[in-house]
């Protein structure tokens, strides 16, 4: 019986999954060492700080900062991202903020925030917006600057007006940027909110992680970690990547 094609990735997919774990398993009977626990330890480290509690409210706390960070930098983003897409004055203006702020450092950014506006947890959300926006901006600019300047024109001369020019000709053109966007935001910014915990919150899973450093226990830290990365490949199985096919259709 021959597969289909979808059926033979999610084979492929499980079989990868099923040789990291075996891989993983043999190096850690190998070197039996506690800095490389066993699988099922890892599971059981996770199991224990589900059942007590901790592992939901640590990672309910980082989800919360993720979404409303994330929201913002997406928003304004772009926004500013569109803006400066459009009009070469401001681009040509704006340019070099966009550059310095995305060469400083993420640690930087965070610890000068909690020094001007105090450990409070607006000042974790600014840090994180700080560090993601610019990044955004730059994605979604490149967007507009490549906008099909004929279909523009043609939803002009056809006198569609600004919500129907947007969503039939303006969006399904941005689309991928704003995608391209989303998923190296998830990516990165995930990373700027443990690096925000540790420095300067009472709870999250940077806080955690913190913990288990200093107690070096790997397997607690492995096992909020895959915790988060499930959560987040969650997020891109059923709102991403049905959410991209939708709005794809029109290519087909």
């Amino acid at each position: 019986m021959r597969l289909s094609c979808s059926a033979r990735n999610k084979l492929l997919a499980l079989s990868s999954s099923l040789l990291l774990l075996a891989m993983w398993q043999l190096l850690a009977l190998a070197l039996h060492s506690p800095t490389l626990p066993t699988p099922a330890k890892v599971g059981h480290s996770f199991w224990q700080a589900t059942v007590s509690g901790e592992l939901p409210y640590h990672l309910g706390a980082t989800l919360l900062r993720l979404l409303a960070s994330f929201g913002i930098a997406m928003l304004l983003g772009c926004a500013i991202g569109i803006l400066l897409g459009k009009n070469q004055t401001l681009n040509a203006f704006f340019d070099n903020w966009l550059v310095m702020f995305l060469n400083i450092p993420a640690l930087v950014t965070i610890i000068l925030c909690y020094i001007w506006f105090g450990l409070e947890e607006s000042s974790a959300i600014l840090a994180v917006v700080i560090n993601k926006l610019p990044n955004v901006i730059v994605t979604i600019r490149e967007g507009a600057r490549s906008l099909d300047k004929d279909l523009l024109e043609m939803a002009q001369s056809y006198r569609f007006g600004k919500r129907k020019t947007f969503v039939h000709v303006i969006w399904p053109q941005l689309h991928p940027f704003v995608m391209a966007a989303t998923r190296s935001g998830l990516a990165l910014i995930w990373k700027i909110i443990l690096v925000v915990e540790l420095l300067g919150r009472s709870n999250g899973m940077g806080y955690q992680l913190h913990i288990f450093f200093q107690l070096f226990d790997v397997a607690g830290l492995l096992a909020y970690s895959f915790a988060f990365i499930a959560i987040i490949q969650l997020i891109e199985l059923t709102i991403l990547k049905p959410m991209d096919r939708k709005i794809q259709r029109w290519r087909r």
